[in-house]
């Protein structure tokens, strides 16, 4: 260990922050030391904040907390991941891949990442979603250094052994059910095999009827 650290001492980027390059987020935020270079141009967008999960968000009336169950939970995902990546790819064009953070910390919690086949119609999306409301919150969007997820998400947390928990500084991506996964192909102008990242999808048509309370909103 001494000589790996050896090896590498004076290497590490002491300019550009390497958080914000590998995940498009950083916990110190404007106040971080390092400089966070956001791209000009890009595949992958990132819908700051979007997904709130029920299990972190239930409440009743006198504020204490409600029970939800992981069954509900996967469904509330699974409708919500169907509604966004559907209604993205329609508006704006393909969609190589879309991930979700299952993080607690402020910078990345609900994150939604979203990498388009076209830097163009990223930047489109971008510009226009700035401009809209997504479940009665403004939709924050910007353009994200991130093209590799495996390089952002966190390896421990994939194999059920992190032990920062929520609050790591690496993607948590939560999965999308296995019946979502296989049938989330054939809507896009091309057909091609999935990507290997276990959340990166394309939309499918499927006759799944939403009742009110599984429509999340409309951008």
């Amino acid at each position: 260990m001494a000589e790996y650290l050896a090896s590498i001492f004076g290497t590490e980027d002491k300019v550009n922050c390497s958080f914000y390059f590998k995940i498009g987020a950083c916990r110190h935020g404007d106040r971080c030391s390092r400089l966070h270079n956001k791209p000009t141009f890009s595949q992958t967008i990132v819908l700051l904040n979007l997904y709130q999960n029920p299990q972190n968000t239930a409440q009743t009336a006198d504020g204490s907390h409600c029970h939800v169950s992981d069954e509900e939970v996967q469904e509330h995902y699974d409708n919500f991941f169907e509604e966004v990546f559907t209604e993205l790819q329609e508006k704006y064009g393909e969609i190589e891949e879309m991930n979700v953070c299952d993080n607690l910390g402020d910078h990345l919690v609900g994150n939604v990442y979203v990498k388009f086949r076209r830097e163009e119609d990223a930047e489109r999306a971008v510009a226009e979603l700035n401009n809209r409301w997504f479940n009665g919150q403004a939709v924050h969007a910007e353009l994200s250094p991130v093209t590799d997820f495996r390089e952002s998400c966190c390896r421990q947390y994939e194999m059920g052994e992190c032990t920062r928990g929520g609050f790591c500084n690496f993607m948590h991506l939560r999965p999308i059910s296995r019946n979502l996964q296989r049938q989330l192909y054939g809507r896009g102008p091309r057909h091609r095999s999935p990507p290997r990242s276990h959340t990166g999808h394309r939309p499918r048509e499927r006759n799944r009827r939403h009742s009110p309370d599984h429509r999340h909103g409309r951008f």
